[in-house]
């Protein structure tokens, strides 16, 4: 199985060990930060796992949407002024495998509020992706709306992501007919009846679906938190509904393995550049 979208490190405060439960589940994921201490302990990992053959961590860096200052956050300046630059240096540094997860939440009045810097935070995502030819990881949250005006800045990047995709089904079709290298990553919301998601999930291109847990904040109905062990349920699910619709991968077999080969289309640079820092040298 493959993880588009999860955060081991805060996963920790539901998990002993969740490194274990990942190679035990033989897991690759794509791990999202959103500070220099959460970076590095994936970045750890992801380098622990190279060096013994695990499956493959991706390490994903961007200030969140949802994020906001104690005092002023009219402004980029101040609070937020460190992790944009943290941000530009791991891209210099090419440290980084995808931006993200980065966007806008205008899912209720107090983020609402932060609108205009979200969007100054995410042209900054942006340029660094675009600078560095890297993956970008969305967060959309009530706000498809903003995503249409920057198609043309999205066809620039080697591939778009939507984490947990909160559009349409003909939202998703129409960011396909503007060229845009998108990917669908869906996780419990098609075990929620989330309808929306359940519809785009029967009927979406097979190459253009990913699964994610976002372990550990989409928990399925009578669990504390997600975990890597939800995958198989996610994966049965959209199998079941691709089934229904007539759509091809209709079967777990088939959408494990498709879903699998986006995965790494996504992350094909990095690993690319992974293979070439392994190679024996002259």
């Amino acid at each position: 199985m493959t993880d588009a979208h999860c955060h081991p490190y805060n996963l920790k405060e539901f998990l002993k060990d969740p490194e274990t439960e990942r190679r035990e589940a033989e897991t690759a994921i794509a791990a999202s930060s959103w500070n220099l201490e959460q970076f590095e302990y994936h970045e750890g990992l992801a380098l622990k796992a190279r060096e013994e053959g695990a499956p493959e961590i991706f390490c994903c860096f961007a200030l969140h949407p949802q994020l906001k200052g104690d005092e002023d956050f009219s402004s980029i300046d101040g609070f937020f002024a460190p992790g944009i630059e943290l941000l530009q240096s791991l891209g210099v540094q090419g440290r980084l495998d995808a931006v993200g997860e980065t966007g806008f939440d205008l899912f209720n009045e107090n983020f609402r509020a932060g609108e205009k810097l979200q969007e100054e935070i995410f042209a900054c995502h942006l340029e660094v992706a675009k600078k560095h030819g890297l993956p970008l990881v969305l967060h959309v949250r009530r706000a498809m709306h903003k995503i249409f005006p920057l198609a043309n800045e999205l066809k620039k990047l080697p591939a778009v992501v939507f984490h947990s995709w909160p559009g349409t089904r003909a939202e998703g079709e129409a960011l396909l007919r503007r060229g845009i290298n998108v990917f669908f990553s869906f996780g419990t919301t098609v075990l929620k009846n989330h309808r929306e998601a359940m519809a785009s999930a029967a009927l979406f291109p097979h190459e253009r679906i990913l699964l994610e847990t976002d372990a550990p904040y989409q928990p399925v109905r009578g669990k504390a938190f997600s975990s890597w062990q939800d995958l198989d349920a996610i994966c049965s699910q959209i199998a079941a509904l691709r089934n229904k619709a007539g759509s091809p991968c209709s079967t777990e077999e088939e959408l494990e393995k498709i879903s699998t080969s986006n995965f790494f289309q996504v992350f094909e640079a990095a690993l690319r550049k992974r293979s070439l820092m392994a190679a024996p040298r002259p």
